[in-house]
């Protein structure tokens, strides 16, 4: 695996459990999951440093969407079996390719631009077309002053219509090399300046003719661009319609309820898909799932917090990723399941704000 970070780190698991020996690709020792697995260090942008290291791999995979398709083509040239393919990664990277290839889905009016001389209909939301993720590389443009700073910037952009959305949700899907393929519940995800800072599953906004429409979108999407792996479709829900937003072609934010949600976890569900193992049951265990994403804050000693949360919510299950801590920064998550959805959500609410340091009883 390519990359070293938290969605690595909670790949180890269920890779031990199938006795797959998983081997990291990371930039340094201290990366969240080189902590705890082999791995070897290097800069992924190294075409021949990551030559070196598929020589020891069977199957090379990812954890994020930095390393350039340029690389990713050399290693598929020198035989390396590479999943999920160029062919397919490429439109998680690049945003303009993606709204070029899914032209038949429901998505925002966009367009690509090198100047602004002709724009008139403003507000609208720009994009950079590569390498943006929580909220970084999105702007929402009131006018020509506004599009003039980013533009100095980024000479290129993708803009899209600003869609007056009622809610966000992200499927998750999976598809293996024989074209099996599941879906999970759709996840609604909740968001501040970007970052997502909790999921709820099923999404409880979501019609049932919706959230069936959703998951339908999902596995076409996959199928139309042989998705080998799992990928997180995002979208914003207004009213009855739909909107594809992003593709994650790897294991996503919004599918970190599924270790203790699901049936079967996303990051076991990867493993399954790029060995070409049948998939597993993506089915619930419990109504509800509910996770909050831990941000960096004022505390980082969590042993007083595990006293007060774990005595408060025995149910309640931590996921500490071992980063540094850094304002903002995802460095965790909790979960819980049950049946009492505002129950569920007060208690997340509660132990993120807890452990964030944004409280303190």
């Amino acid at each position: 695996m390519i990359g070293a970070g938290q969605l690595a780190r909670m790949t180890v698991a269920p890779a031990e459990a199938l006795g797959v020996n998983l081997l990291l690709f990371a930039e340094s020792d201290q990366d969240s999951a080189a902590q705890i697995a082999p791995h070897v260090v290097g800069d992924y942008r190294d075409l021949e440093a990551l030559k070196d290291f598929a020589k020891k791999c069977d199957f090379v995979t990812f954890e994020h969407e930095l390393v350039p398709i340029a690389v990713i083509k050399g290693l598929e040239a020198a035989g390396v079996k590479v999943f999920p393919t160029s062919d397919s990664f490429q439109y998680s990277q690049n945003k303009a390719l993606m709204r070029q290839r899914l032209t038949e889905y429901p998505a925002p009016k966009w367009k690509l631009i090198n100047d602004g001389d002709n724009l008139l209909d403003f507000p609208f939301i720009a994009k950079s077309i590569s390498g943006g993720y929580d909220g970084r590389g999105v702007w929402k443009i009131k006018n020509h002053d506004d599009l003039d700073e980013v533009l100095n910037e980024i000479p290129q952009l993708l803009i899209e219509e600003l869609v007056e959305f009622d809610f966000e949700i992200a499927v998750m899907v999976a598809r293996s090399a024989h074209s099996q393929a599941v879906t999970w519940a759709p996840t609604q995800t909740i968001q501040s300046d970007g970052i997502c800072t909790s999921t709820i599953s099923p999404a409880p906004k979501l019609s049932l003719d919706l959230a069936e429409k959703a998951q339908h979108l999902a596995l076409s999407i996959a199928n139309d661009l042989a998705l080998i792996g799992v990928m997180a479709v995002e979208m914003f829900v207004k009213g009855e319609q739909l909107f594809i937003n992003e593709l994650a072609m790897r294991p996503h934010n919004s599918g970190h309820w599924t270790i203790e949600g699901a049936k079967t976890s996303q990051f076991e569900q990867h493993l399954r898909a790029i060995l070409d193992l049948p998939l597993g049951d993506p089915s619930m265990v419990a109504p509800y799932a509910v996770m909050g994403n831990i941000l960096g804050g004022d505390k980082t000693d969590m042993f007083r917090p595990y006293l007060h949360l774990m005595a408060r919510n025995p149910d309640l299950k931590f996921h500490q990723y071992k980063k540094e801590i850094r304002k903002g920064r995802k460095v965790g998550h909790v979960t819980v399941v049950g049946e009492n959805l505002l129950e569920l959500t007060e208690v997340i609410a509660h132990a993120r704000d807890y452990m964030s340091g944004e409280i303190d009883e």
